[in-house]
């Protein structure tokens, strides 16, 4: 099984996060300075990264090593066979929030 962990990061309060977007330059990272396609801003970026572990039991340390190393609060773990990156595909299996931890679903 494979094991997905989901949080928001936010930007900080005066500031957004910019994006370029451009059909032509997809797949990669393009610096704003080196393109002339339109700017999306945004105040906070979802991001859904692979954990690994044999369990979910394993999958909840190994996610909350990256929670820890980003600037999420709260984070979900899905167990999802399909290999998706659609954010929300698999089973939520648990819920996590700073300063209370796993909550089994």
């Amino acid at each position: 099984m494979a094991f997905y962990v989901e949080y928001t990061v936010s930007a900080a309060a005066d500031e957004k996060f910019e994006m370029p977007v451009s059909d032509e330059e997809s797949g990669y990272t393009v610096p704003l300075t080196e393109t002339d396609a339109p700017v999306v801003t945004a105040g906070a970026l979802p991001i859904r990264s692979g954990v690994f572990g044999s369990s979910a039991e394993e999958a909840r340390k190994a996610a909350e090593e990256i929670i820890a190393h980003s600037k999420a609060s709260e984070a979900k773990l899905y167990e999802d066979g399909d290999n998706s990156d659609q954010m929300g595909a698999g089973t939520l299996i648990a819920s996590y929030a700073e300063g209370v931890g796993w909550t089994d679903r």
